[in-house]
Order: C-alpha cells, then sequence, then structure tokens
C-alpha cells in the first residue's frame, strides 16, 4: 500500500476542498491514488466536482492581445511572482502576446517567431533566463478569429496591460454594431472567468470527463437502496445537471444568475442590430493543471494529524 504523506494530504485537501481526516481516510482507501481518492470522496458527498482548471500552481502571467477580427491570448510562467511584476517580463509577455497574433496558435509556432529587436522568440526567452536569472517558459497560446464581428478580451487580477492571472477571449460573430458587440463580448468575458465553463456546449463536454461523472453518479445514487429504473433515472438526472452547469451556454449569467447565456446572446441582437452568435471561448487560468510544490503547510498537517512526512529525495 502506498505511503499516505502530509503532502498528498494538503493536495487533496486544496483539491476538494474536504477535511483533513476525511481526505487521510480517502487516500488509505484508494491505495494513495489521488484521482481514485476525490473519487471515492464525492460518492461519499465530502467534495465537489474537482476542476483541474481551477488550481493555480505556477507563476507567471497570462498576456492577451486584439487587433480587428482576431485575438490572443498566451501564458508564460515564471519561478516566482516576483519576476511576474518585473518590467522586463511583463514586457516580453506582452510582445508574444502581439506575435501571436499573427501566427497559427501552436507554441511552436510562436517560438520560431521573429523577435522585434532580432532573433526569434525562443532566443529572446532564453536571454531573459540569463538576464533576470530565473527559469521562465512559454507554456501555451490560443487564436481565436471571425469573419464579421468581434473578438473581445478581458484579464482578471490585471498586473497590467492586456497581462493578469485569468486571461479570456470571446468570439462573437455579427454584422451588428460594433460598439455593442464589444459591450456584451466584455459581459460574457468577465463572466466565463468567474464561472470556468468547461466547453460551450453540453454536447461538447470531454467524454471521458462524462463517464468519469457516470460513474460516480452511479455509486451515489446506487447508496439510495432505490431500484434500478429509478438508479438509472437518477445517474441521467445527474449528468444532465452536470452539462447544464459547465456549459457555457447554458450556464446562468453571473450578472443576474437567472438568465441562460444562450438567452442573453439572443437578447443582445436588438441592441447590435443583427443576429449575434458566440462561436468560441477561451479562458487561460495562470498555472492550471501544474504541481504546486511541497511547502511548509505540509509539516502542519502532519503535526494536526499525525501524518508521517516523506523524505527528501536522496535522503
Amino acid at each position: 500500500m502506498a505511503e499516505v504523506t502530509a503532502a498528498t494530504v494538503k493536495e487533496l485537501r486544496e483539491r476538494t476542498g474536504a477535511g483533513m481526516m476525511d481526505c487521510k481516510k480517502a487516500l488509505a482507501e484508494t491505495n494513495g491514488d489521488m484521482e481514485a481518492a476525490i473519487d471515492w470522496l464525492r460518492t461519499k458527498g465530502l467534495a465537489a466536482a474537482a476542476k483541474k482548471a481551477g488550481r493555480t500552481a505556477a507563476e507567471g502571467l497570462v498576456g492577451v492581445a486584439v487587433a480587428g477580427n482576431r485575438g490572443a491570448v498566451v501564458e508564460v510562467n515564471s519561478e516566482t511572482d516576483f519576476v511576474a511584476k518585473n518590467d522586463q517580463f511583463q514586457e516580453f509577455v506582452r510582445t508574444v502576446a502581439e506575435l501571436a497574433l499573427k501566427g497559427s496558435g501552436t507554441v511552436e509556432g510562436l517560438l520560431a517567431a521573429s523577435w522585434p529587436s532580432g532573433g526569434t522568440v525562443e532566443e529572446k526567452l532564453t536571454s531573459n533566463i540569463a538576464t533576470i536569472g530565473e527559469n521562465q517558459s512559454l507554456r501555451r497560446s490560443a487564436v481565436l478569429q471571425v469573419q464579421d464581428g468581434v473578438v473581445v478580451s478581458y484579464v482578471h487580477n490585471a498586473a497590467g496591460a492586456g497581462l493578469g492571472k485569468i486571461g479570456v477571449l470571446v468570439a462573437l460573430e455579427s454584422t451588428g454594431d460594433k460598439a455593442a458587440l464589444e459591450s456584451l463580448g466584455k459581459q460574457l468575458a468577465m463572466h466565463i472567468a468567474a464561472a470556468n465553463p468547461l466547453a460551450l456546449t453540453g454536447e461538447e463536454l470531454d467524454p471521458s470527463m462524462i463517464e468519469r461523472e457516470r460513474a460516480i453518479a452511479t455509486e451515489k445514487a446506487k447508496e439510495s437502496g432505490k431500484p434500478a429504473d429509478i438508479v438509472s433515472k437518477m445517474v441521467d438526472g445527474s449528468i444532465a445537471k452536470f452539462r447544464k452547469e459547465n456549459a457555457l451556454l447554458s450556464q446562468l449569467f453571473v450578472m443576474d444568475n437567472k438568465t441562460k447565456i444562450e438567452d442573453v446572446v439572443k437578447g443582445a441582437s436588438k441592441d447590435a442590430g443583427a443576429p449575434v452568435s458566440l462561436n468560441a471561448y477561451v479562458r487561460f487560468q495562470l498555472g492550471e493543471g501544474i504541481e504546486k510544490k511541497v511547502d511548509d503547510f505540509a509539516a502542519e498537517v502532519a503535526a494536526a494529524s499525525g501524518i508521517k512526512q516523506a523524505e527528501p529525495a536522496g535522503a
């Protein structure tokens, strides 16, 4: 059986919000498997759905840039928040976002792009690492474009113009008034930053994610002791609710918490003077999916729960 350490309990607590002893028990029951432990907690009703996209564990900045009907978003990581506040680093991220507007959205293509003062983006990044004295990386990029309409950007926890901890792009297709579209796009982008939808529509949600939710819902429904046909209906209801709550178009608008986003878009057609279509969106949150380094809180957890701390590598 895998050893349950203070560090793994800490991570599970951060990802689920469950109590310390419940996390310890979940890890023990699942032989230390983190994902299985999350599912175990959820089947017991002890944790909410863990969205990996909400796990911020790296420093750096997300940068956005928009030009006409095209927008780009990039994430550049650094080792510490101190570097993220560095003027040289911020200017690098801002310039990379602007260069991304001309590319295909791939990191490889962006690294090979020409830097304004000479060389490539990759060479400039290498130079920055040497100058600043801390490792940095261009982690990802994305580009959105519409035929006729607007691409609107928004940054949350802004560190400067076009820079922040969360970057959002919204693509609205319409021949309508651009000012009205910009206003709608900004509101939708703010909603996306706050609500963190997992897909544009319920049908576009990752099938593997749906299967995982179905397995969890099935275990919870079986514990009710109801007949198989009722259990099946309970599971279908849970999946339908999951799709509704995690697909952008069916989410309730955070501004009033009662209007579906798809209805917000339809209603905006009147102000724009033409039909409006929400074609796509991108949301980058700094560090999502990157594991956090173990800090001193692990010792605090160990002291409180009597769990043995893992020995450092090579000790």
